[in-house]
């Protein structure tokens, strides 16, 4: 069971200033997003495989075909900065 306590706890992980009726709100709806999980707890599976997706999907891939390419030019044509044949771009660290 959730109390407002923790409700406190993660808004201040969150840097969040909540409200006493906002602590109230979020404690109760924390609460019923729980009562539902446990809700599924109730649930036989038993006989379910796990799985990853519940789709059957899978990637579909191509092979690699050589192919026309923009030249070096024509790609830093429009580049603001660059230094010869590369993007100069600001250091962030």
């Amino acid at each position: 069971m959730i109390t407002e306590k923790d409700v406190d706890h993660v808004a201040l992980l969150g840097r969040l200033e909540l409200t006493g009726e906002e602590k109230e709100m979020f404690t109760k709806q924390l609460n019923d997003i729980l009562g539902h999980f446990q809700s599924l707890e109730r649930l036989d599976t038993e006989k379910v495989q796990p799985t990853a997706h519940v789709l059957p999907l899978q990637n579909v891939y191509r092979e690699d075909q050589v192919g026309r390419h923009i030249s070096r030019e024509d790609a830093l044509v429009n580049c603001p900065d660059r230094n010869e044949n590369y993007f100069k771009v600001p250091r962030i660290i």
